[in-house]
């Protein structure tokens, strides 16, 4: 053991969101049961290089005892079998597939898709009988996507709950086409770090529209409030497009909500 720098995660700011794992080339980083971790001491090389990703403020470096830094560990932790034995990990660490990978489901990507034919159309109307995925970034779930991720700015945003496109089959091809997206469950998950999460997106992102799409049922319209409150929050005067979806598929009700609206009609509460 000696007295060097290293990196501390704090836990409490982690979101989970990953973008501190692909910015450690050492692989020191692991995204474990939702929260970024330290996968071993000798790894941190105590840099760094990871600080500026985290959108959160969560890791800092600081000056204590810990394990010297091994180039060698390293070495044999990117390029061994990806159970961590080789760098001196607990066996049973999770594997590596790739250096600084940690979990597929936290790993923002763009998506790349070809343009659609005739290429001007605007989003939301493909022609009729075109099916395919016209989903262009991951991940999609609220809690997982940054509100700093480089999709979400200036972009056409949708906000489904995550029902909707089990619900709607035109979901797609009339919904998705050309929109980033995020996706929640108003009545099982946490409302409140949804609500900072997107009062984050409106006040940095600046998204050009917003379209809530939740299903009929009442505790559904949660999402819708909780977009109402963080664009108060964000301080954005957008209009925001609220669709309904009905439970046998179709949409029920459309309407814009202007600026000066805060509230949602009544759920179910939570």
């Amino acid at each position: 053991m000696v007295m060097r720098q290293i990196i501390r995660i704090d836990q409490d700011k982690c979101d989970g969101c990953g973008l501190c794992v692909p910015a450690c080339r050492e692989g020191a980083i692991r995204i474990i049961d939702g929260k970024a971790r330290l996968l071993a001491e000798r790894l941190c090389d105590g840099l760094g290089a990871c600080l500026g990703e985290c959108p959160r403020g969560a890791i800092t470096i600081e000056t204590r005892q810990a394990e010297e830094f091994d180039e060698s560990a390293v070495a044999a932790h990117l390029g061994g079998a990806g159970h961590g034995r080789e760098a001196g990990l607990p066996q049973g660490s999770p594997p590596a597939t790739e250096a600084g990978s940690g979990c597929p489901a936290a790993r923002f990507a763009r998506l790349e898709r070809e343009a659609p034919s005739p290429a001007d159309l605007p989003a939301g109307d493909l022609p009729d009988g075109m099916s395919r995925s016209e989903l262009g970034h991951w991940p999609v779930q609220l809690r997982l996507l940054p509100a700093t991720a480089p999709v979400l700015r200036g972009a056409h945003l949708l906000v489904a709950a995550d029902c909707v496109p089990v619900a709607y089959a035109d979901f797609h091809r009339r919904l998705l086409h050309g929109r980033a997206v995020v996706i929640a469950c108003p009545k099982l998950d946490d409302p409140g770090g949804y609500v900072e999460k997107l009062a984050a997106v409106f006040g940095s992102a600046r998204p050009a529209s917003v379209t809530v799409a939740h299903m009929e049922v009442p505790c559904c319209t949660g999402i819708l409030r909780m977009v109402l409150q963080a664009r108060r929050l964000g301080g954005s005067d957008l209009p925001v497009r609220d669709l309904t979806v009905g439970t046998r598929g179709t949409i029920v009700s459309e309407r814009m909500i202007p600026a000066d609206a805060e509230a949602a009609p009544a759920g179910c509460g939570g």
